[in-house]
């Protein structure tokens, strides 16, 4: 059966993978009313609670009403729908099918791997009101399950026909033609065959080490000789593609069948039985106390090596794997039957973004070229880097990525900077940056010539400590002041500050983001990046790199608003201003827009404004712990999230503030990590021209009748829908921003 275990003494196939696929479970929503489509409930929706008798400090922080780790499938149902979604591209439908497989893969490390070392460590969680461990792991398998029948259903019996229909096949190994399979098998044994090594698993051979990640066969074999039965392991390459492409066309061979039909090669001898693929998850989070660290960059390395050889938390396997195969590996691994994750049709599917990649245009998004900002035309490389400072001293500019280009803005801020010689010091926050990052470079060429350069390198940025470790010793080696963060906090801020002596004095100049300082995801996040030279911002900025990179406890800031020092408590003073403008008959307001929303006083604070009236409007792209439309207590409150072809991840905040707006952007979610365990910095943004975009922004979002999903009181999500009867055009985030993008709009 293809992708599923392969027994190799059976009939050859004689169809591709597309027309032996079987019917998948139809998508039917618990609420399909006027059309809506409503994610399934994954989460324990209604509060078994008399709301009525629970204060809204309780009703913010109670774990019976928000889980964040079922909130997090929640979102992550809302990106399969992009999959299932037939108005999108075939490709794109593939993408949004990898991203949800890789998103699956990062939550498994990061969250589960959370509640299993909990569990390991005997934690009951009894004041979270019966959320232990076990059971939540258990309600994860149950919501992880039905979503990987989705995702290879669409996989199996949509996408793969369709694209078949356009050239473009995964086809089965068996349906290669005699030529093309001694192609295949010249290629195994030129390209794979060198680097396999089966190890065998009996008395002389304990079970062999499964790296994370990694797609394997467990091999059954029959010794000829004894007639007894044998099992050897075969890890498929990391180090070769996937999917390998039969010549002239755009037919792919999955990688594993190609080594599976070639075996014989590795076990002389011996009869194959059968293969089963699998695949293992390890734990990405380990305990580890800072505070007793003598050196935070040596304890990242240790972590480092003890991630490789953490605990298994998750094993893949096809659907037909045989239970004396299933209970070897589960066995071996030490793992539950709840550790295992059954599909049909291929393991990992994260791997199908090469296949997204494939040069079939007709089938992808309309491409996107980044617009450079209206106030930065004609600047270059080859401009004089005294021109992009001057054009800041005319007036605060803000960019926003990915719709206008990241290269010539940001980056060219910091190429200009490095080559000024009127320039005297960069200081920056790097919290995610790209292998090859130009921006980097630009900071090694600075000090290179003679400039103070300072970076505070965040080595705790999970997933990405191995290559800020690399590019901090790179750093470090071409004579800059390289920071490694705090302890017992994550350095999150966007931030460069650029000290350039002008007319016998000094003037600061800033850039202040929402994203990091990455080329490509800023092609694919949607950022803000704000200049400025106004003297207050550049000093609060100095006082911020003081308390990175040396012993600083500052506690004031003129404008900026900084985590852990007085954000999160500048952010409640402002929604108790909006509460008594409200109660008084004054214009009140709140439109904030972020990635996620979970801090209990924050939560409890909008609570009580909705209650005083105050109209709150939220666009938060992932988990929310606030609840609207609750009677009596969040009626003023709507919850939106906008999902599409570019991920939502720019933070804005708007207060009505009694008819004189003030906005904000910076770095930060409303979330107690953010607000507690984060440097963090926000910025107002007070130039009437720059708030008009930001209102433009927030405004389509709300508006949004085809990317929007919009949260109900019991926590689903209905998507926003257009009727196609009813002659109302489609209104979508990213397409009305492209254009107004196209149309010389900022």
């Amino acid at each position: 059966m293809p992708f599923d275990s392969y027994p190799l003494n059976s009939e050859p196939a004689t169809a591709t993978v597309a027309e032996t696929a079987q019917p998948a479970k139809v998508y039917q929503p618990p609420d399909t009313a006027a059309g809506y489509r409503v994610t399934p409930p994954t989460a324990v929706y209604v509060p078994p609670m008399d709301l009525a008798e629970v204060s809204l400090d309780e009703l913010a922080s109670s774990p019976v009403i928000y889980n964040r780790e079922l909130a997090w499938l929640d979102f992550n149902w809302r990106v399969l729908e992009e999959a299932l979604d037939v108005r999108n591209p075939l490709l794109e439908r593939i993408r949004f099918l990898a991203i949800t497989a890789s998103n699956l893969d990062e939550f498994f490390r990061k969250r589960v791997g959370g509640l299993k070392r909990q569990q390991a460590a005997g934690v009951a969680n009894l004041n979270l009101l019966g959320w232990a461990p076990d059971y939540q792991i258990r309600l994860i398998a149950q919501a992880v399950h039905e979503m990987m029948t989705y995702q290879s259903g669409v996989l199996l019996d949509e996408l793969l026909p369709a694209l078949a229909a356009e050239g473009l096949a995964l086809v089965d190994y068996q349906n290669l033609s005699a030529e093309q399979q001694a192609q295949m098998q010249d290629f195994f044994h030129r390209e794979i065959y060198p680097i396999l090594t089966p190890l065998a698993v009996d008395p002389g051979h304990p079970f062999p080490f499964i790296s994370n990640l990694s797609l394997n066969l467990a091999v059954e074999l029959c010794d000829p000789l004894s007639e007894e039965t044998r099992f050897a392991r075969v890890k498929i390459p990391p180090i070769r593609a996937r999917w390998v492409r039969v010549e002239n066309s755009f037919h792919f061979v999955p990688l594993e069948q190609v080594v599976i039909h070639n075996l014989a090669a590795l076990f002389d001898g011996m009869q194959i039985v059968a293969a089963h693929p699998f695949r293992v998850t390890r734990n990405a989070d380990l305990a580890r106390n800072e505070e007793e660290a003598d050196d935070l960059l040596d304890m990242i390395n240790d972590e480092l090596r003890e991630r490789r050889f953490a605990p298994i938390v998750r094993v893949e396997v096809t659907e037909t794997m045989p239970a004396r195969v299933r209970d070897l590996l589960l066995q071996e691994m030490g793992l539950s039957q709840m550790d295992i994750y059954t599909t049909r049709g291929p393991l990992g599917l994260a791997d199908l973004f090469p296949l997204a990649d494939v040069n079939l245009p007709h089938l992808k998004f309309e491409p996107w070229t980044p617009q450079t900002h209206a106030a930065m035309t004609g600047l270059s490389r080859k401009s004089r880097p005294g021109d992009i400072f001057a054009i800041i001293r005319k007036g605060d500019v803000l960019v926003h990525h990915p719709y206008q280009s990241f290269a010539t803005s940001t980056q060219l801020f910091v190429e200009a900077a490095a080559r000024d010689p009127q320039v005297l010091a960069i200081k920056q926050t790097l919290y995610r940056t790209s292998a090859d990052s130009p921006v980097v470079k630009a900071l090694i060429q600075a000090a290179e010539r003679g400039k103070q350069v300072a970076v505070l390198v965040e080595l705790k940025a999970r997933f990405d400590e191995e290559r800020n470790i690399e590019w901090a010793r790179t750093l470090e080696d071409a004579g800059v002041h390289v920071a490694y963060g705090l302890v017992g906090l994550k350095t999150h801020t966007k931030t460069t500050l650029v000290v350039r002596e002008e007319e016998n004095e000094l003037r600061a100049y800033a850039h202040i983001g929402t994203g990091n300082y990455n080329p490509k995801t800023a092609a694919l996040y949607t950022d803000f990046g704000f200049f400025t030279c106004r003297p207050e911002i550049g000093a609060d900025l100095m006082d911020l790199f003081n308390f990175l990179t040396g012993y600083s406890r500052q506690q004031h800031y003129r404008k900026l608003l900084v985590a852990p020092v007085n954000m999160r408590q500048h952010f409640l003073e402002m929604i108790e201003t909006e509460m008594a403008n409200a109660l008084a008959g004054r214009p009140s307001r709140i439109v904030a827009k972020m990635n996620a929303l979970d801090d209990p006083p924050i939560v409890a604070a909008l609570y009580e404004a909705s209650q005083s009236g105050v109209q709150i409007q939220l666009i938060v792209r992932g988990n929310c712990r606030l609840r609207p439309g609750l009677p009596g207590i969040s009626e003023n409150v709507q919850v939106i999230s906008v999902i599409g072809r570019f991920l939502e991840h720019h933070r804005i905040f708007y207060f009505e503030n009694g008819g004189d707006p003030r906005y904000f952007m910076g770095s930060a979610d409303w979330m107690t990590r953010n607000l507690s365990d984060r440097v963090e910095a926000i910025v107002p943004v007070e130039d009437p021209l720059l708030q008009q975009q930001f209102q433009i922004v927030l405004d389509t979002c709300l508006h949004d009748q085809r990317q929007g999903w919009e949260m109900l009181a019991d926590g689903r999500y209905r998507r926003r829908w257009v009727d196609a009867g009813a002659g109302v055009a489609e209104q979508g985030t990213h397409l009305t921003l492209m254009a107004l993008t196209q149309r010389g709009g900022d």
